[in-house]
């Protein structure tokens, strides 16, 4: 034993060598002995099969050009005069002749696979492979089921649809199965198509009892569009199964995982698929998991460890959680993890440093934070690290510096500070450097230059100053560099750069400081180009821009930019996106009459009067779908077109305008458009309801008249925002809401509504903001809007409604109601102490961070929905309102009855006014409850005795008005108190204290020349416009005449105003 152990070990190269040299001879063997055995129907099938289908080179599909790469036409070197079993891609059985093996991959071939093909006529195939070719769209013959003795079935990437015949089940010696990736996309009328095959679960459940062999299931890009049946977990001898992008429903069979010979499990791109990982087991054979953009939940499991050979590891996308496991370590043969966009948390364990065969690592868009442990310098083979959108705090840990194979870095969104790591230039394999949104500061190195395979760059929304060191440009391999968002200043220079390969150049929001050297023409091959914002000197000369001929997207705005005439038949770039809002333009920039390719124009915020040329119709007349002209002088349209020219518009912004117009016909592509604050004059055309895209229709503040369209109500299930303020609209609402409304916010205050509520309404149950007011609405309150869940803000002020607001067969809160005003009508009766218990909304207090606002309605990358909310005169018109303001105001009604205990409830209110009614008896105490509240106006009303001690405790306070009412004793003192004028108190004769010319404790009556000022807008009809946006509130008032100055500093103080009279 032990000598043959000696010999095994001495002679087993040897060994192998006459093993491999014997197979050889074997193959040689059997291909000259099969060289003889080629039958003659054999050979005029396979001839026939070649006349059915055309050649054609794939490299004409340029999206699909990866797919067919490499590709040859094999049938064009078979010959009806040589053997059929030496063609390319054909295989014989030595024995009999008969053609056992068709390899027609990437063939080239072109036409429908059709049901009487020749290839049906093979009926002794075992391995068929069409692969890579293009069947235009025919369906799987059912014909396949005839070639039973099948091993090996592909026909993936071959351009099939429709639906898997069941026939395909009847192959039970199939080992390997692909049919995946036949799909195509295609455009239609604007709409997006794909077509895809279709495997139903009845022929799925009958392809997996029958096909018992399997090893290899290969269904990617396969519309299964059901669960999986448990069955698919019997197949012991499974090797690989791919299934994404499948559209799977329901729970994934956990133990497919523990198949004793699965290798490889792909389930990406199933959204609505749910799953858990299971407890593996030891010494599991599984290499490769793929779970992206799954519906897996969970945690990262211990038993992970147990997957020794596992290769790759893709979780990214699903909503496990949790913190990773030091166990992690364990997976020595993982070489590609990639969790990002998850919800994992906490540190990374040191242990991640043992996972020393990674080539790629993606942790990014999860809750990670702490700092790198330092063990991440082992990871040397790393050619990509992404950790962006972490919570990492830190500097740039100098330990990175060890990954010397780098090739792409990714650090973004993180609050990663210090200086601009200079050892980062000494990983000079770079190609792509990720370091935008962190807290750099300092100027960028001279160094960078050593980058010399340096691709992209990205530092933006830092906060690096000094100038961009001009060897940077210089750089031979730089094609994007992205340094906007920093504090990087003059002078630009740029040498030696002829042959510089960038085509992207992102410098907004900057503080140059600058002129633009003429020199920048020498980027020849740029396509793209920011410089909004970048204060640079004196005025820009846009021709400068127009030498760079392939430009394809420029934007300046915020600079002052001259335009002189450019000769529109010279050769000038051919812009996709130009944005020259704020460049202090005063006429449309001639060279735009050859603009037949814009997609995106902004023209906003300039000076540009008078009327829109007719020539102007012509620009991106084909291609235009953002048109942004608002904040201009525009008063006309030179020739008014019949329908608005621009086939594929889809966001239209013409509002501040003086145009004087009627209501423009609408392209029927148009999504979102605005046109308020112009003179739009008539009524709203039919057409209009044409237009079944819409989604947002702002014509607020025009002088237009009539009714509104009955049919603009019918397309309330496409659009969301209808906002008709301040108008001459008249008539009643018809009852048109219909099922499947997805309107969020209904904006008609300042018209000329008559009638009801249309009780149609509850039909949209997203609708969030309800602004009917001053209108001529009579109806009784609304209780049904109750069945609005989403209902956040009701506004029906100035109307004629009368009756109750409260009924005790009806437990009526709106839970989600941030803000309510009834004011100005004819509601009357009493409240009862419990009413505003169910308003949980304003109920709750959060103690969220004020300086950090966030939004009703979501967000919206262009459209700022508004709401108007009225309180004593005070007309606040928010823009995506706040979800941390509050308001109910009840006033100018005939409301009687004691004030509700129940309103000190209301932890989160902030405004609170009942002013103009008939409550009588005591200031409720509760309302020293309300911590949040800001203004407070119970003036007019019929209170008595003394004013509670507890409002001394609202330390937010900031407006407070309890005049003409009967209330009496001394004026509490203490807290904001000491800040108010005697207006907050007059009118109440008994009352005494410092605020006013009666002082308590003596009998000196006060005089009628007593200074009077009157409440914030009492008498004066003041509004503020309050513009809410990300970055905080800008409040203008409009109109009015005086306000104190305490009332002023509240303003500024709160909401940033500046007042002009």
């Amino acid at each position: 034993m032990f000598s043959m152990g000696k010999m095994n070990h001495q002679y087993l190269p040897l060994f192998l060598a006459t093993c491999l040299f014997f197979i050889s001879l074997s193959q040689t063997s059997s291909n000259t002995s099969s060289h003889h055995h080629c039958l003659p129907d054999q050979s005029a099938h396979l001839l026939q099969l070649r006349q059915e289908f055309v050649e054609r080179n794939y490299s004409d599909y340029s999206d699909y050009y990866d797919y067919y790469n490499g590709s040859y036409p094999k049938m064009k070197s078979w010959k009806a005069d040589s053997d059929c079993c030496s063609w390319d891609g054909v295989t014989c059985d030595t024995e009999n002749g008969e053609v056992i093996g068709l390899d027609l991959t990437n063939s080239r071939l072109n036409g429908p696979l059709n049901s009487n093909s020749t290839l049906f006529s093979f009926r002794h195939l075992r391995k068929l492979n069409l692969a890579l070719n293009n069947f235009t769209f025919s369906t799987i013959p059912s014909e396949f089921g005839q070639l039973v003795r099948l091993t090996h079935l592909n026909l993936s990437f071959s351009f099939l649809q429709g639906r898997i015949p069941t026939e395909i089940s009847w192959l039970s010696n199939l080992v390997s199965l692909d049919l995946s990736f036949n799909y195509f996309n295609y455009f239609v009328g604007g709409d997006y198509h794909y077509k895809l095959l279709v495997l139903r679960r009845i022929d799925l459940e009958a392809l997996i009892q029958n096909m018992t062999y399997l090893r290899e299931l290969h269904l990617a890009d396969v519309n299964i569009s059901s669960s999986l049946p448990q069955s698919l977990a019997n197949l012991s001898s499974l090797t690989s199964l791919s299934l994404s992008s499948c559209h799977l429903q329901g729970e994934f069979p956990w133990n497919i995982f523990l198949l004793p010979k699965i290798q490889t499990i792909d389930l990406s791109y199933n959204n609505e698929l749910i799953g858990f990982l299971p407890k593996f087991l030891y010494r599991s054979s599984l290499k490769e998991l793929h779970l992206r953009a799954t519906n897996f939940s969970g945690e990262f499991p211990n038993s992970m460890d147990n997957l020794g050979s596992l290769n790759v590891l893709d979780l990214s996308k699903t909503n496990l959680f949790g913190e990773l496991p030091n166990s992690i370590s364990n997976l020595k043969s993982l070489n590609y993890l990639d969790l990002h966009s998850s919800n994992f948390s906490g540190a990374i364990p040191p242990s991640f440093g043992n996972l020393s065969q990674l080539t790629y690592l993606s942790l990014s868009y999860n809750n990670f934070h702490g700092q790198l442990p330092s063990t991440f310098g082992n990871l040397a083979k790393l050619t990509s690290l992404e950790l962006d959108s972490n919570l990492f705090n830190q500097e740039v840990p100098s330990f990175l510096g060890n990954l010397t194979q780098l090739e792409q870095l990714s650090l973004s969104d993180n609050n990663f500070g210090g200086i601009f790591p200079i050892w980062l230039t000494n990983i000079t394999k770079l190609r792509y450097l990720y370091l935008s949104g962190n807290q750099l500061k300092g100027p960028i190195p001279s160094e960078i230059s050593r980058l010399r395979n340096l691709f992209a760059l990205v530092l933006s929304q830092n906060s690096l100053t000094e100038a961009i060191p001009s060897n940077l440009f210089t750089i031979p391999s730089l094609s994007v560099l992205v340094l906007d968002q920093n504090q990087l200043t003059g002078p630009l220079k740029f040498q030696n750069i002829s042959s510089s390969p960038l085509y992207e150049l992102t410098l907004s929001e900057n503080k140059l400081n600058a002129s633009i050297p003429r020199s920048i023409a020498n980027f020849t091959k740029l396509q793209v180009l920011y410089l909004s914002s970048t204060n640079l000197k004196g005025n820009v000369d846009l021709n400068i821009f127009l030498e760079l001929k392939e430009l394809r997207e420029l934007r300046l705005s915020g600079n002052k930019v001259s335009v002189s005439k450019a000769n529109i038949n010279s050769t000038l770039p051919k812009f996709l996106d130009l944005q020259l809002s704020s460049c202090n333009l005063l006429e449309f920039p001639d060279f735009l009459k050859a603009q037949n390719e814009l997609r995106i124009l902004d023209l906003s915020n300039n000076s540009i009067k008078g009327k829109i040329p007719k020539w102007f119709w012509n620009v991106g007349k084909e291609t235009l779908y953002f048109l942004n002209l608002s904040v201009n002088l525009l008063s006309k349209f030179e020739q008014p077109p019949l329908v608005l020219p621009w086939k594929n518009m889809q966001i239209l912004d013409l509002s501040s305008n003086m145009l004087q117009e009627s209501f423009p016909i609408l392209p029927l592509s148009t999504i979102y458009f605005f046109a308020s604050k112009n003179n739009l004059t008539g009524g709203i055309p039919p057409m209009i309801c044409k237009v079944r895209a819409l989604q947002i229709l702002d014509v607020s503040n025009n002088q237009l008249i009539g009714q509104i369209p009955q049919c603009l109500l019918n397309l309330s299930n496409s659009l969301v925002v209808l906002h008709m303020r301040n108008n001459h609209f008249q008539g009643n609402l018809p009852e048109m809401f219909i099922n499947g409304c997805r309107l969020k916010t209904l904006d008609l205050n300042h018209n000329q509504i008559e009638g009801q509520i249309p009780r149609s309404l509850v039909k949209c149950q997203m609708l969030y903001d309800l602004n009917l007011g001053n209108n001529k609405l009579n109806d009784t309150f609304p209780f049904w809007l109750e069945s609005l869940p989403e209902l956040k803000i009701l506004v029906l002020r100035a109307n004629g409604f009368y009756g109750p607001i409260w009924d005790p067969q009806i437990n009526f809160g709106l839970s989600k109601l941030h803000v309510i005003d009834l004011s100005h009508n004819n509601f009357s009766g009493k409240l009862p102490s419990e009413y505003f218990q169910n308003w949980s909304a304003i109920l709750r207090f959060t103690g969220k961070d004020k300086s950090q606002p966030r939004y009703m309605g979501g967000d919206s990358n262009y459209y700022k929905d508004s709401v108007t909310i009225a309180s004593k005169g005070l007309e606040m018109d928010f823009v995506k309102n706040l979800t941390i303001f509050t308001a109910i105001d009840l006033s100018n009604n005939r409301f009687y009855g004691e004030i509700p205990n129940s309103v000190g409830n209301l932890k989160a209110l902030i405004v609170l006014n009942l002013s103009g009614n008939n409550f009588m008896n005591h200031i409720p105490s509760s309302l020293g409850n309300l911590s949040e509240l800001e203004s407070l106006d119970l003036s007019r009303n019929s209170l008595f005795g003394e004013i509670p001690q507890q409002l001394t405790s609202l330390t937010f306070l900031e407006y407070l008005n309890l005049s003409q009412n009967q209330l009496t004793g001394p004026i509490p003192q203490g807290g904001q108190f000491l800040t108010f004028k005697s207006s907050s108190f007059e009118g109440n004769s008994r009352l005494c204290g410092l605020q006013l010319s009666k002082k308590c404790g003596n009998n000196e009556i006060p005089t009628s020349e007593m200074k009077h000022e009157s409440s914030l807008g009492e008498g004066f009809g003041w509004k503020a416009v309050v513009i809410g946006y990300a970055c905080g509130l800008v409040i203008g008032l409009l109109t009015g005449h005086v306000v104190t100055t305490r009332r002023t500093d509240w303003l500024v103080r709160n909401f940033g105003v500046n007042l002009h009279r």
